[in-house]
């Protein structure tokens, strides 16, 4: 049977996509491919869960009688499991999305499923490149999301929107990297940009603080 390495399964408040304020269940799997200097989920990350096979974590997300389901980490598609979980959410009827760092191709997973792809800066720091077959996987309910370290990331990442025409292909999102670039910051550099894109905030850190976890 599938059996995947799970964090934790928590509710709370969806934070930082298009969905944001919804209730959602989060499914948080551990490890990751990356090493990201501003990640804010360094202990999934880094940490070996415990196992879990899908009938379970179905259980235990129906359990919580929300019909939003986030797959997150880590990063989620790198465990093996991975595209058998996401097959079963969509199959029990579960809106799914599925945040990832963009190095695995999304096009080998259920596209009946939503997902946020995290497009790493150079000021991520992350050390593994974009899967460039993700730019043609995208479809219309799919975000990509670009978390931002300085005015240089800023730039670098409107000039990819720009040439690969992001906004024509998804939502895009940029998003301030904690304690690195203010919101009013990034607020101003959007505003002068040509972009069509949406400042997200981490509404789920203004809730409960920057330092909640299980949140």
């Amino acid at each position: 049977m599938t059996s995947l390495n799970v964090f934790e399964i928590y509710p709370s408040i969806q934070g930082e996509s298009t969905h944001a304020g919804r209730k959602c269940v989060f499914i948080r799997l551990a490890g990751c491919n990356l090493e990201c200097a501003y990640c804010d989920s360094a202990e999934a990350a880094r940490g070996q869960g415990a196992p879990m096979d899908v009938p379970a974590i179905l259980g235990q997300v129906r359990a919580h009688g929300i019909g939003l389901v986030e797959l997150t980490g880590g990063e989620p598609l790198i465990q093996p499991g991975a595209a058998s979980l996401i097959e079963a959410l969509c199959d029990g009827g579960f809106q799914t999305l599925v945040e990832t760092n963009g190095t695995v191709d999304i096009g080998r997973f259920d596209r009946r499923a939503m997902y946020i792809v995290d497009i790493k800066t150079p000021g991520a720091g992350a050390g593994v490149g974009f899967n460039e077959n993700n730019f043609a996987a995208l479809s219309r309910k799919d975000e990509v999301k670009f978390v931002v370290t300085s005015r240089e990331d800023f730039l670098w990442a409107e000039a990819l929107a720009t040439e690969r025409g992001l906004a024509s292909k998804c939502a895009v999102i940029f998003s301030p990297a904690q304690g690195r670039v203010a919101p009013v910051e990034l607020a101003g550099w959007l505003l002068e940009s040509g972009l069509d894109a949406r400042l997200g905030l981490q509404i789920h850190k203004v809730i409960w603080g920057p330092d909640a976890t299980g949140v």
